[in-house]
């Protein structure tokens, strides 16, 4: 049976201009450039430069008989009178809160080989002379992560040479192929795992050096036989099994460490060859006493709209003098009016996001004023995105997405927007202080505890609370977990 009612809904939707702005105040200064480049590339009436332009009317010179002859439902007319008196041809962000740093914009690239150019090199000068197991090799050296590592199982190398190359290899082949190429520089290259790794470098080490042979070959052992304990620092077990003492044992150990657990790290891979620079958002500098902050400037990229598309609204005013338009004109304007519309949008959401950035920076420094005039951490209030949300008005949302993946330049270093915010601790004495200052005591403490007999979370937890901090042990577990500070059984040495 059908039935009909009435229901009343609120909905909250974001305009398309609402939604482009979010996005941008996501982005990081570093890859903004990118997003206004894409921007560029899509709409032709969006240009970049720092000319401005004079202001110009076009309607000046009409008659009221000239425009009493065209059709009256044709709006056109309105917007182009509009958009010229408005005159947003241009717009130059370079105020005085934007650094006067005059910055290049390209990155340097470091020119080198990539790791598996580096490793193809070397297997054109081993001593391979078939050229099937040639080609099993190039396609060993391509699987081969950024790390260093072959992670893909043989049967699944077999299958690749045969679909993609249609080359049938045997389980021998590649093993044949991989031994050799374990051999390559750098050491350690091509294994499938970490213990692999550590035991081709040692390998590597007992061959070429006559120093210390007796650690070295007491190490292999180690990780050829007792891996696991190894990695459980299990020392007491170690020595039973071994029969060594206490300072044998550490020799051993050393020169396991001394090993690299990503061969590949020297070198860059294919897909990945350049490096990545932290570009800071913001700068504060202290200027006599007095806090100063600036956007960096290639935060405020200057835009404008193409002159070619002004003259082509120039030429169609001409053009339908006394008469009316065709219905190709219309349509023609009605494409530029659809770009214009766009390029101002995205002009203004680049505007907002300067202001928004600026605000909420601004907020953040007067809030962190002591710290960012000392550099001392544990003067770092607690502080949470309803504050900063208060004082600027903003949305926390809002806040949260200009904290995310930017940095701001400091006298102290260049810090992470995140990394200032954090929850309260109340100390024994009803002071509420920053958990960051929590977290700085903890680091200290663990720094300087004997490595012989490290502190266990409990004895950190008693410690923090002689400091005056109220604070439970599984709170300290957590916050040693954040710090990325191993138990006390790894954090144990010889």
């Amino acid at each position: 049976m059908l039935k009909q009612s009435l229901s009343g809904k609120m909905l909250q939707k974001l305009s398309p201009q609402q939604i482009q702005l979010m996005k941008l105040l996501q982005i990081p200064t570093a890859t903004l450039d990118q997003r206004i480049k894409e921007e560029l590339e899509s709409n032709p009436a969006l240009d970049e430069g720092d000319d401005f332009n004079e202001v110009f009317d076009l309607d000046s010179d009409r008659s009221e008989e000239d425009k009493g002859g065209e059709d009256e439902g044709f709006e056109l007319d309105d917007y182009i009178k509009e958009y010229i008196e408005d005159d947003p041809s241009s717009y130059k962000m370079r105020l005085e809160n934007y650094s006067s740093l005059d910055d290049d914009k390209s990155m340097p690239v470091v020119v080198e080989n990539s790791l598996q150019e580096h490793l193809i090199i070397q297997l054109g000068m081993a001593d391979i002379e078939n050229e099937h197991l040639i080609n099993v090799g190039k396609q060993v050296i391509g699987s081969i992560d950024a790390d260093g590592y072959l992670r893909r199982d043989i049967v699944s190398l077999i299958d690749d040479l045969l679909f993609a190359q249609n080359i049938e290899a045997t389980k021998e082949d590649v093993l044949e192929v991989l031994n050799i190429i374990q051999r390559f520089d750098p050491p350690g290259i091509g294994a499938r795992d970490l213990k692999e790794c550590l035991i081709l470098q040692l390998m590597n080490n007992i061959e070429k050096e006559e120093s210390n042979q007796e650690a070295r070959i007491l190490a292999l052992k180690i990780l050829e036989n007792h891996f696991e304990e190894f990695t459980k620092k299990h020392y007491i077990k170690l020595k039973k099994h071994l029969f060594v003492s206490d300072s044998e044992l550490k020799d051993a150990v050393d020169e396991i460490l001394k090993l690299n657990p990503k061969p590949a790290s020297g070198l860059a891979t294919t897909s990945s060859n350049s490096v990545n620079y932290i570009v800071p958002d913001f700068i504060i500098t202290n200027r006599d006493g007095e806090l100063e902050l600036t956007l960096n400037n290639r935060n405020a990229p200057d835009l404008r709209i193409n002159d070619q598309y002004k003259e082509m609204l120039t030429n169609y005013k001409d053009s339908t003098k006394g008469r009316k338009s065709s219905k190709k004109e219309r349509e023609a304007v009605m494409f530029i009016k659809q770009k214009i519309d766009s390029a101002k949008w995205f002009i203004d959401a680049i505007k907002q996001r300067q202001d928004t950035l600026y605000r909420t920076m601004y907020s953040m420094m007067q809030f962190q004023y002591d710290f960012f005039k000392t550099g001392n951490e544990r003067k770092l209030k607690p502080m949470i995105l309803k504050d900063i949300a208060e004082i600027t008005g903003l949305d926390i949302s809002t806040v949260s997405r200009v904290a995310n993946s930017k940095f701001v330049q400091t006298e102290f270093g260049t810090k992470r927007l995140k990394s200032f915010f954090s929850e309260s601790l109340q100390t024994q004495d009803g002071q509420e202080v920053s958990t960051l200052e929590v977290k700085n005591i903890l680091s200290d403490i663990v720094t300087t505890e004997s490595k012989k007999k490290p502190y266990s979370d409990e004895k950190l937890k008693d410690l923090l609370q002689e400091k005056g901090y109220n604070i439970a042990r599984r709170t300290v577990a957590k916050y040693r977990e954040q710090l990325n500070i191993p138990v006390a059984r790894l954090r144990k040495e010889l």
